[in-house]
């Protein structure tokens, strides 16, 4: 079934442009692993984002067998799965 064709935005309230990156860090419990979503956002909001996913990220309190990796930068990818999406350790760098 494809996707519907609705835009999808940037997080913070009052930007409205179209996002372009997701801010998101692998999460495991041991069983299940995916990205865990911080924010979906444009390039313009981009470092906001990623210092907010970074200090959610420091307050994370994990149970045993659960790991969270540190945030990272991806493409947004329209339908992609997040196994496919490409990681930008450029974009980390630079706002790190």
């Amino acid at each position: 079934m494809p996707m519907s064709p609705y835009p999808v935005l940037c997080y913070p309230a009052g930007c409205g442009a179209p996002a372009a990156y997701k801010v998101a860090a692998r999460w495991s419990d041991g069983t299940t692993a995916e990205l865990k979503t911080y924010a979906l956002c444009c390039a313009a909001c981009l470092a906001s984002q990623f210092a907010r996913a970074t200090a959610a990220r420091a307050a994370c309190l994990l149970t045993a067998g659960e790991t969270l990796d540190a945030p990272g930068i991806y493409d947004l990818a329209r339908g992609a799965r997040d196994r496919t999406l490409t990681r930008r350790p450029d974009l980390k760098a630079q706002l790190s």
